[in-house]
């Protein structure tokens, strides 16, 4: 009883189940493989067959679960839940997508996402590493996993920009074929970056214009930034 009150179904305890609605039966679902009080739950496609304000409720119990130390593990095609769990891995032909290239690039499909985990390198820079070079070629895609790069561009003491996980750098570069209009290096701390390199950002960019389109104006932005900032009396 104490299990069904907390689904929301205390009421409902001597009904049949044919008298409940879908959600109230994932509800009972929920309240009867708690009943052993595990310490891991695992649901598939716990909203697959539910009207949203069903699929809330169930969504609700799992948040209230997990807030009690429960870890639920869920697979699910619905983007609305994916976007309230604490964690996400995507899976796409049996594989798991690398999650910085999820991260940092969420527009692309699933197919493409697996085509960048394979060919990601990954490495590791420590504090205050040089990442880049201002003046130099630049031949990769920079993806940031953890840490923080800072962004430098003639100012001794202070960077332009700071990137963190899920961000960015290198596009500008990339599409403009041009050296590198910056230098960037790891903040204070370890970054970790997944990089991809020029060919294969550049058949990205040509197999999904969605990502291409985003990219692009992130660049322009940058540059005129950074042209900006390169001016006399440009400020920081």
């Amino acid at each position: 009883m104490a299990l069904l009150r907390m689904v929301g179904l205390g009421e409902h305890a001597m009904d049949l189940p044919a008298n409940l609605s879908n959600g109230q039966q994932q509800a009972a679902a929920i309240a009867r493989s708690l009943a052993t009080d595990p310490p891991i739950i695992v649901a598939d496609e716990p909203t697959g067959n539910l009207d949203s304000r069903s699929a809330d409720v169930v969504i609700r119990v799992f948040q209230e679960l997990a807030a009690q130390g429960k870890t639920i593990l869920i697979v699910t095609h619905d983007p609305s839940l994916t976007s309230r769990t604490d964690r996400t891995i995507i899976i796409a032909d049996g594989e798991i997508i690398d999650p910085i290239v999820a991260g940092a690039l969420p527009s692309l499909d699933h197919g493409h996402m697996l085509q960048a985990t394979h060919e990601l390198q990954r490495k590791r820079y420590g504090p205050g590493e040089i990442i880049i070079r201002q003046g130099e070629l630049v031949n990769g895609f920079y993806m940031i996993g953890s840490g923080q790069a800072e962004v430098w561009n003639g100012h001794p003491t202070l960077p332009i920009a700071q990137l963190s996980r899920n961000q960015f750098f290198g596009e500008v570069e990339l599409f403009g074929g041009e050296e590198a209009i910056a230098t960037v290096r790891a903040g204070t701390s370890p970054v970790e970056l997944g990089i991809l390199s020029r060919d294969r950002f550049a058949a990205l960019m040509q197999e999904s214009p969605a990502t291409a389109s985003l990219l692009t104006s992130v660049a322009d932005v940058r540059r005129r930034e950074n042209l900006a900032l390169s001016q006399p009396g440009g400020s920081r």
